[in-house]
């Protein structure tokens, strides 16, 4: 089995570069940052950026091109693609980048001057509460006294196999 799936979560670098090619079809290119934190052995915080060159066609090209702009953060899912050329200097060039199958668009930025400051903030319900208690097991206690289907009463003989319809 092979598998070629890419998923990609961080900001743009640049605003997308949209255009039309010459059978008609719409391309965005995006120019998309990742960034990797980790700790080295001596427990030091190190962080690194990786960039990548992402494709984007048809109609979702239109959304990148109408909704995303430098900074804006954006889950894409796509495939790797190496494309090749010879450039006017007769150089073999290659190029890989990432064609887009779905993208998510991340949440939107703050606006100064917003009116309403609810707006931007979550809202939570309030969790119900329990009105049962949670029992406590110990590790030594055996499963069936927690009320479990040892404490039912059943008969052995009120299920027969015959009966099972599978």
């Amino acid at each position: 089995m092979n598998l070629n799936k890419v998923y990609l979560i961080g900001r743009l670098a640049s605003d997308p570069e949209f255009r039309t090619t010459p059978s008609g079809q719409e391309v965005a290119s995006l120019r998309m940052v990742t960034n990797r934190i980790w700790n080295d052995q001596s427990g030091q915080k190190n962080e690194s950026s990786e960039f990548h060159n992402v494709v984007v066609w048809g109609r979702l090209a239109q959304i990148a091109n109408q909704y995303l702009n430098k900074g804006s953060m954006v889950m894409i899912e796509g495939r790797l693609q190496t494309r090749s050329w010879e450039g006017q200097d007769g150089v073999k060039r290659y190029r890989t980048e990432v064609v887009t199958e779905s993208l998510q668009l991340g949440p939107k930025p703050k606006r100064e001057g917003m009116q309403d400051e609810k707006m931007n903030k979550p809202s939570y319900a309030k969790a119900p509460e329990r009105k049962e208690e949670i029992p406590v097991v110990n590790e030594n206690e055996p499963p069936a006294s927690l009320g479990g289907p040892a404490d039912l009463d059943v008969e052995e003989d009120e299920v027969k196999l015959k009966d099972v319809p599978f």
